[in-house]
């Protein structure tokens, strides 16, 4: 399979950048970089088991305070002077009163972002890999961060790499490399053909774009 990666242009002569776009085409049964792959494979959706668990103690605690205060106000007991408090405040605050806002204003953003919680996938730090076109198949994903130390371990396969730093993001993947010796050029594009390569191997379901940076090592 050939991939072509342009290059873009550096006005540091000592620096060098590629990025790796889509091949035109690649050949039946070849997974190819940066296309989705097989079935669609959606993200992993999270449990949140924090925000639901954070959500469920602080509910249970003022229902069950409210719980006890009724009953023993009920029960003959004299309310508290924090009830009658609350209950004076809220019978003569206005509605522009600058505390009502605030607490209106905090209880909106909390339902809001429980809302959010509760309609995005979360688990950012997973790729997807490619599902088969068997759907009782189970669904795997890779970790941002193995990833990253795979790639990083390629790019240090290459001759010439004294160092390398890569960044895994959802949809893109940040390389960077200092290079001891060989032809700058050269290096980066041979960095850039092994990360290829080795992210054809992940066949992660969408490949992040790649892009490549290398730069000669100083004294």
């Amino acid at each position: 399979m050939t991939h072509q990666h342009p290059a873009v242009s550096d006005p540091d002569p000592e620096s060098a950048t590629a990025q790796g776009g889509p091949p035109e085409s690649s050949p039946a049964g070849t997974p190819a970089a940066h296309t989705e792959r097989g079935r669609t494979a959606s993200r992993w959706w999270s449990e949140r088991r924090v925000p639901a668990a954070i959500a469920a103690l602080v509910i249970l605690a003022a229902c069950a305070f409210t719980l006890f205060d009724v009953v023993r106000v009920r029960t003959g007991h004299t309310a508290a002077a924090w009830r009658k408090t609350l209950a004076d405040e809220l019978a003569t605050r206005p509605i522009n009163d600058p505390w009502v806002i605030t607490g209106a204003a905090v209880a909106a953003a909390l339902g809001l972002l429980l809302i959010i919680l509760a309609l995005t996938p979360g688990r950012r730090h997973l790729l997807p890999m490619a599902a088969t076109d068997n759907p009782d198949a189970p669904q795997a994903a890779l970790d941002r961060d193995g990833a990253a130390r795979l790639l990083r371990d390629t790019a240090l396969r290459v001759p010439g790499v004294s160092h390398a730093d890569i960044r895994v993001r959802r949809r893109r993947i940040n390389a960077r490399v200092q290079v001891a010796f060989r032809d700058l050029d050269t290096v980066r594009t041979e960095v850039t053909e092994a990360l290829t390569a080795q992210l054809d191997a992940l066949a992660l379901a969408r490949v992040p774009r790649l892009t490549v940076r290398a730069r000669r090592r100083g004294p």
